[in-house]
This record gives C-alpha cells, sequence and structure tokens, in this order.
C-alpha cells in the first residue's frame, strides 16, 4: 500500500508540472513556428492521461485489482498512441506553410526544467512499477522518459536552427511521433518499456 501511495503521490506531482509544462510550451511553440516545441506541450496531455490513468489504478479496491492494471495498462498504451498523428499531421501543414522554428528563451528555458526533472520521475516511477508489477506505473514512467528524451530533442532542434539546420525541428517531431507508436505497442502487450 506504501508502494500504492508513492505512485499516486508521484502522479500528482506529474499533474502539477504537466499543467505548467504544456501552457508554456505551446505558448513558446506557437510564437516561434516550433512544430517539434508545440508537440512537445502537447505531449503533456497526453503524460496528463497517463497520470490520471495511474491514479485511477490506485484508488479504492482497483489498487489490489489485476483487472484493473489491465485496463490501466492498455489505457496507458492508448495514450501513447494519441500523440503519434499529431505530429506527423502538424509536420505536414507546417512544411507546407513554409514555417520555420525561431529560437525562444521561454521555449529554451521550460525544455530544459523538464530535461532535467523528467528523468528522475521517470525513474522512480519504473522502479514503483517494477515493485508493484504494474505496467501502467512503468508505462507513465517511460513517458516522462520520453518528455525528457522530447526536451532535448526541442533544445538541439531550436540550438541547430540557428544554424540554418531547419529541418531538424520536424525530424525530431517525426521521430518521437515513431518513438511514441513503438512504446504504445509494447505497453498494450504488457512488455515493461525499456530505455
Amino acid at each position: 500500500m506504501q508502494d500504492a501511495r508513492a505512485a499516486r503521490a508521484l502522479s500528482l506531482v506529474t499533474l502539477a508540472w504537466l499543467a505548467v509544462e504544456s501552457t508554456l510550451g505551446l505558448a513558446a511553440g506557437l510564437s516561434a513556428h516550433s512544430v517539434a516545441l508545440i508537440g512537445w506541450g502537447m505531449a503533456a496531455f497526453v503524460e496528463a492521461a497517463a497520470s490520471l490513468i495511474v491514479l485511477w489504478r490506485f484508488t479504492g479496491r482497483r489498487t489490489l485489482s489485476p483487472s484493473a492494471e489491465n485496463s490501466a495498462r492498455r489505457a496507458v498504451a492508448l495514450s501513447f498512441w494519441l500523440l503519434a498523428p499529431y505530429l506527423v499531421v502538424h509536420v505536414l501543414h507546417d512544411l507546407d506553410a513554409g514555417h520555420r522554428a525561431e529560437p525562444t528563451a521561454l521555449g529554451i528555458v521550460v525544455t530544459t526544467f523538464s530535461l532535467v526533472s523528467m528523468p528522475m520521475l521517470g525513474v522512480a516511477k519504473r522502479r514503483l512499477g517494477a515493485r508493484l508489477a504494474s505496467a501502467a506505473t512503468s508505462g507513465e514512467g517511460t513517458q516522462n522518459l520520453i518528455c525528457a528524451a522530447m526536451a532535448a530533442g526541442v533544445l538541439a532542434g531550436l540550438w541547430l536552427n540557428t544554424l540554418g539546420w531547419w529541418w531538424v525541428d520536424p525530424a525530431v517531431a517525426v521521430a518521437l511521433a515513431a518513438v511514441a507508436v513503438r512504446e504504445g505497442r509494447r505497453a498494450w502487450r504488457g512488455h515493461a518499456c525499456c530505455h
């Protein structure tokens, strides 16, 4: 029960940060025309869904329910798949419209904070997931690790764009869409996601 309480607490902390991250990330991405930064901000909603699923999973009688774990695991898998189509469609739209990402101080600050904080949350949740035998909790942790990888990719894209490598930003977004599809498939099958 102590691990279940810890899983709930970490999910609540994540939800609080994701509210800030998504708001700031989307604002910075829209002002800079950065599809990777917008996608990263949108991914916060997907991560929030996973956190809400884990909160649901470890509340009340569901805490000890194998069927609740199975439902939560599949719901987390679906949350991975929500992001991929959005990223690809947005990349295609921006390429067609000729948008190029611009450096943004706000985007750099918020992605740097996530690059540092999300791995700590992700690792803690994956360890809890292993102790609880909860693929849903491990999947939520994996989404936090993907968030950190996305933050690194967004930062690299923004920096490389200043060197004229405009194509890095959309390439990062498409690569992250592929990762989300892969991790969703693994979560659906019940495999612990690994990085």
